[in-house]
């Protein structure tokens, strides 16, 4: 079949791309349909073909698959914060579950078909909101880019946010607009509000402005606002980003009133957090993964662990009862100066973190004689770099961790592993990002 843009024509959805895509085969050729759902027959025309593929978008459902749902979000899909309103939930975590497993099976080699995926909750489940502002038709308004764009989609009440998020995001947008207070402009560089971000936890909500800009007027109007509107407010910040780039944050705040920190705990550990601290923003999930990641350590009273690419410090410091020594590598000086502070807080004795890339954290121990029996991972979406393979592999502990955000990269990683000594054992899949394509994986491999 000779696919050309604008063609129409008639398919059947029959299985989901790594990002989330309907996948429909027309004679053998792979056709690609935005919010396509397994089972859907439809009638589809072509935005994009190319030699051996081709894009589409749905025309008309000529018999919708059952595994389909109306979107609960007015916004959907519009807004790009989320990818999966138009499918029921139990079909997400097929997808997510088909993600992994593909991954493991087609990049690393090693199947694992009885993968299990553990699923959460759609509603309210994100502790930290970053709404993107813009100067509507009728004044300020605020919400989250369209998909592939900096244009701002409005949202007065985001399903996957917290309630308060929600509440404090409006309550900063009236305050703009009764004291005409500007908004910044992407292509011009002019205007002071540029983003509304809150984070939430167990301590209450802090309320952080990202302005283009030193300081704001009427602030006492403002926090009046903001406390009606969440009386759980401990916090209100100022942080001054005058980038022209998409950094969404700058490299400070400014207290304006309250705390600038937040508590919140993971798997019984009280963590400290500012608006610039790495958290995971799905706690309840979280702590799930946590504890997988943990049984999957094991430990001992004279094992040592290493905890690469730490942050903070949350997944060593919630497993660091479980041996005699914890050692935290991270390269961003002030995330290892969080993590030592939630250690002390904590009352944990044992751990030891080392401002350093894996590299040289593996250099360092090997020098001073020291063999960690187990290593837990936590890389960023490139997974893990060459140095932390190398690290692992020199450093050859019994049990390895591996906890990824990107399945694809992390089956690159564990092939490399592999061939170095090492076999995947046990694996799951969490759902920490409900409604979006992202899934999070973590993999025991043991020497």
């Amino acid at each position: 079949m000779n696919l050309t843009k604008n063609a129409i024509v008639e398919g059947e959805i029959t299985g989901y791309a790594s990002d989330g895509m309907g996948v429909c085969r027309l004679e053998g050729q792979v056709v690609f349909v935005a919010q396509g759902v397994r089972g859907d027959k439809c009638r589809l025309r072509v935005v994009k073909a190319l030699k051996n593929k081709a894009y589409a978008r749905i025309e008309a459902l000529l018999e919708p698959s059952p595994h389909r749902q109306t979107p609960a979000c007015p916004v959907f899909p519009k807004c790009g914060g989320c990818d999966f309103w138009h499918m029921r939930y139990e079909e997400e975590l097929f997808y997510k579950r088909r993600r992994v497993m593909d991954a493991l099976e087609r990049l690393a080699g090693v199947p694992l078909p009885q993968l299990e995926i553990t699923g959460g909750c759609r509603q309210s489940y994100r502790n930290k909101a970053i709404y993107p502002c813009a100067m509507g038709e009728k004044g300020p308004v605020a919400g989250f880019y369209r998909s592939r764009s900096h244009q701002v989609v409005p949202c007065r009440r985001c399903a996957i946010q917290a309630p308060q998020a929600d509440a404090l995001r409006q309550a900063v947008l009236d305050w703009a607009a009764h004291w005409d207070v500007s908004i910044y402009d992407e292509q011009t560089g002019r205007g002071l509000l540029r983003r509304i971000y809150v984070r939430t936890g167990q301590g209450g909500a802090l309320l952080t402005l990202v302005i283009a800009g030193t300081t704001i007027p009427q602030a006492e109007d403002l926090l009046s606002r903001c406390r009606q509107a969440c009386p759980e407010l401990a916090g209100l910040l100022l942080n001054e980003n005058r980038d022209r780039g998409n950094r969404a944050l700058g490299p400070q705040c400014q207290l304006l009133w309250g705390q600038d920190r937040l508590t919140d705990s993971l798997c019984g550990v009280e963590f400290s957090l500012s608006p610039l601290s790495f958290y995971q923003v799905n706690r309840r999930q979280a702590e799930a993964l946590y504890r997988q990641a943990a049984d999957y350590a094991g430990g001992g009273p004279e094992e040592i662990l290493l905890d690469l690419y730490c942050g903070a410090g949350t997944i060593g410091l919630a497993m660091a009862r479980q041996f005699s020594r914890l050692i935290g590598v991270e390269i961003v000086p002030q995330a290892v100066e969080d993590a030592k502070e939630n250690a002390r807080r904590n009352g944990v004795s044992n751990a030891q973190f080392l401002c350093a890339d894996a590299g040289q954290a593996a250099q360092r121990l090997l020098q001073e004689g020291l063999r960690p029996h187990a290593i837990v991972v936590d890389p960023p979406r490139k997974g893990l770099d060459r140095s932390a393979r190398q690290a692992v592999l020199a450093l050859a502990p019994e049990r390895l961790v591996y906890v990824s955000c990107d399945p694809a990269t992390m089956a690159r990683d564990i092939k490399e592993l592999t061939q170095g000594g090492y076999r995947l054992t046990q694996a799951r899949a969490f759902d920490l990002f409900p409604c979006t394509a992202n899934v999070e994986t973590v993999c025991q491999l043991t020497r």
